[in-house]
């Protein structure tokens, strides 16, 4: 059993798998921000892509090899819940590499449509 790398501490094949592999939707805008970390964690470019809105979404997406994300902190959300179209995630996430180690920290902007919830964009601040 490998343990879901969203920090939720249930097994990868019960959390965000399923979101990555199509079966299932993320419900709220959280959800689609751990999957999407975890989706970074295991090295899955197709589904970041496809979580991506139309709207920001890069054309391709090359993920680093070298990196390796491990953890993640969800510091606050706003909205983003099963009723709403819209909603902000803050997290802290954190990775190593044969070069150091750091930490990355956003506020993500998510939006709900026919297509469920979906990364927008955020904003990179100064991790702690």
């Amino acid at each position: 059993m490998t343990r879901c790398p969203c920090s939720r501490g249930l097994p990868l094949d019960e959390c965000c798998a399923p979101l990555h592999r199509g079966e299932r939707a993320a419900g709220t805008a959280e959800q689609l921000m751990r999957s999407r970390f975890s989706a970074f964690a295991v090295g899955d470019a197709a589904y970041l892509l496809r979580s991506w809105h139309p709207s920001t979404r890069p054309a391709d997406l090359t993920l680093d090899d070298d990196v390796r994300w491990y953890r993640l902190d969800v510091l606050a959300t706003s909205d983003g819940g099963a009723f709403d179209t819209r909603g902000t995630v803050e997290f802290e996430a954190f990775w190593r590499s044969p070069d150091g180690r750091g930490s990355l920290r956003e506020v993500s902007r998510f939006a709900r449509g026919a297509d469920g919830w979906q990364y927008v964009d955020g904003d990179v601040a100064a991790a702690g």
